[in-house]
């Protein structure tokens, strides 16, 4: 039989990408699963089947979502008091392209802030039936609950969310508009930029309080065009634009020459629906920024797009 270990090595992936859609944040996602480790260690030897666990995949499960939603209560309090607006902590998904999952759902930083608006066993209940195709049974299991009562739990959260998810399009056109944005931003055309924006768009930057950012999101087409304009042209002096993957998509991060070797300044994404491009985030919290760039530049050149004054 596998021992305690190799059973949890396993099913860290996983477990990891779990807890970071429950959580929005990387590094929270990263301790709970630790902690969780550590219950496991000593509930687990010599083995799982010898320890009389049946069901290491829900006991490891049920541990990292009741660990997560504790640790959500209290990143709710925080970001109560947050400074501006809060965004998910982007990661790289070059190598682990859904995270652990079977699917690669709930995983962009759109949908990870709409997640937000759920809360208790109804975030998981979404989350583990999207993401990792659990049946209801195993969702009953996990959220120890009556298969009825996860049906309802799914049912509620998804609910919740109807009006605000996207409509997904293919990957021709997300290419088209994503190209449209970034021309028309290169340009400076503010016409152009409105054009590929749904009426309703929306920008989020966050800064955390500590790096300058817009303290509350912008909204309409118009305003967030402008506000595009205006960033770029404001800070785009001495920056340049790398494409990168963050969460699954084509995002840009803007860096700088220092005197100790890059650094990150923004991570620009875009949430692409079928009318156009939704909202703009950028994140610019410094924490946030350093962990994402670590792993993102590591493997690659850092010869790419040059970032002008008022380029994209």
């Amino acid at each position: 039989m596998p021992d305690a270990l190799s059973v949890f090595e396993t099913a860290r992936p996983r477990l990891t990408g779990l807890a970071y859609r429950l959580l929005g944040s990387w590094a929270e996602a990263e301790d709970v699963v630790q902690d969780a480790w550590l219950t496991w260690s000593t509930a687990a030897q010599p083995d799982p089947a010898a320890a009389g666990i049946v069901n290491p995949d829900a006991y490891l499960t049920t541990m990292v979502t009741r660990r997560a939603l504790t640790a959500l209560d209290s990143a709710r309090v925080r970001r109560e008091q947050y400074v501006g607006p809060w965004l998910p902590e982007p990661v790289d998904t070059r190598a682990d392209p859904a995270l652990g999952a079977e699917r690669a759902e709930a995983l962009d930083l759109a949908t990870l802030l709409l997640l937000e608006r759920l809360t208790g066993p109804e975030r998981p209940a979404v989350v583990l039936r999207e993401a990792f195709a659990y049946d209801y049974a195993a969702l009953a299991e996990v959220l120890g609950t009556s298969e009825a009562a996860a049906r309802q739990l799914v049912s509620r959260g998804r609910r919740a969310l109807e009006g605000h998810r996207r409509q997904r399009v293919d990957d021709t056109e997300r290419a088209r508009l994503l190209g449209a944005f970034v021309a028309a931003a290169q340009g400076g055309d503010l016409a152009a930029l409105e054009a590929v924006l749904v009426p309703d768009a929306v920008a989020i930057s966050d800064g955390g309080g500590l790096a300058s950012a817009a303290r509350r999101p912008v909204h309409g087409a118009d305003n967030v065009a402008r506000f595009v304009l205006g960033v770029l042209e404001k800070f785009g002096q001495g920056v340049r634009s790398i494409p990168v993957e963050a969460n699954g998509t084509v995002a840009f991060l803007a860096v700088t020459d220092g005197p100790e070797g890059v650094e990150p300044v923004a991570l620009w994404s875009l949430d692409i629906g079928s009318g156009g491009v939704r909202a703009v985030h950028i994140v610019r919290t410094p924490l946030k920024l350093a962990r994402f760039t670590a792993a993102a530049l590591t493997p690659i050149t850092l010869s790419q797009i040059d970032l002008q004054p008022g380029r994209l």
